[in-house]
């Protein structure tokens, strides 16, 4: 019987993906799939940019806090959550481990009693009991997401096993998701840069920052900061100081968020984050990740959109024009398309 809610959820979220929905309406339609057969009070699910796991979307289910101001609030308080040591069965441990899935009841007791995730976000709002996955497919995570139960109903094994299940339909799914979508205006013009405290706190703006964080807060309130938070606390945990993320704006269009590490007197732990369009190798290394691109398969991908001819990717590559033209043969499979021209308009028209 669950298998066969297994198999019949994997079909229902498959087909979700290829009508075309974006992640946006992705997530919920599929955390409602989920609740069909492992019933729950609330859910949170996150896309992640897949080469940096920064949190840079989220979606709910019943979304507990009424007001904007709180939601925005739980938002970030979510994800700081995930870069603290003290905090049981992080996306990142999930990840280390080779099934990405687990039971907060599961976790070390001493683990779940100083957890600020279950004490300070879950508890108040009378939810005791997690259930959480990262959405991992080929080796690559795509998303990450948590269940929510109220005291004295824990997940079963047959529930934790259900979701075990398609958590690699989600992140297939995801990567469907991450390559629909067309921008319906630019990106925002001006710098958008902003200094963010230790916290991902929001301490200064400039002006053109302060209309693009608008425009995404009022699109999916909570979102910036949530995302802040995430670069913020990768890009304090980095050695170099420095991280990543590729995410969508208000607008649709591909943006890439940077945060380094400001070096200054008065605050040595203060960020400074930057968002700009995303250039074609950034796109283009994220939706080759989404179509399953193999390694070489992406190499002589960006050798054709440098404009280089059969001969010249082969000599920068070390392999045969042969080989060259079995990879192409293989990307045109995979990306949908019958040519270089169209290859090229598909990853950064």
């Amino acid at each position: 019987m669950w298998e066969e809610r297994a198999e019949r959820a994997r079909r229902d979220i498959a087909a979700l993906a290829t009508s075309g929905m974006n992640l946006g309406d992705l997530y919920p339609a599929a955390l409602a799939v989920v609740q069909r057969t492992v019933p729950f009070e609330q859910g949170c699910w996150a896309g992640v940019d897949p080469h940096t796991l920064v949190m840079t979307s989220i979606s709910n289910w019943k979304p507990w806090p009424v007001r904007r101001e709180e939601f925005v609030e739980y938002s970030a308080r979510f994800a700081e959550t995930e870069y603290s040591e003290n905090e049981p069965n992080t996306f990142a441990q999930l990840l280390r481990r080779p099934r990405p899935i687990a039971r907060l009841s599961d976790a070390p007791h001493r683990e779940v009693v100083r957890s600020i995730r279950i004490n300070d976000l879950l508890k108040p709002q009378g939810l005791e009991h997690e259930l959480r996955a990262a959405f991992r497919v080929d080796g690559t995570c795509w998303g990450v997401g948590s269940i929510f139960r109220d005291a004295g109903r824990d997940f079963t094994d047959r529930e934790v096993e259900f979701l075990a299940a398609v958590t690699a339909t989600l992140a297939a799914a995801t990567r469907i998701a991450v390559r629909a979508g067309h921008p319906t205006r630019a990106a925002a013009v001006g710098p958008v840069i902003v200094i963010a405290g230790r916290h991902g706190e929001l301490k200064a703006a400039t002006p053109a920052a302060a209309s693009w964080l608008a425009e995404v807060e009022d699109a999916a309130p909570g979102r910036f900061s949530m995302v802040l938070y995430s670069v913020v606390a990768q890009a304090s945990a980095a050695v170099s100081g420095t991280t990543r993320a590729r995410m969508r704006d208000a607008g649709n269009s591909w943006v890439v968020l940077q945060a380094s590490r400001l070096i200054t007197g008065d605050d040595p732990e203060q960020m400074v984050v930057t968002v700009e369009p995303a250039t074609t190798h950034d796109l283009a290394t994220l939706l080759l990740a989404a179509y399953g691109v193999t390694a070489r398969e992406q190499e002589v991908c960006l050798e054709v959109l440098s404009g280089n001819p059969t001969a010249d990717i082969a000599r920068h590559l070390f392999i045969s024009p042969h080989t060259v033209h079995d990879h192409l043969k293989s990307l045109f499979e995979k990306v949908g398309v019958g040519s270089r021209g169209e290859l090229v308009a598909r990853l950064v028209a």
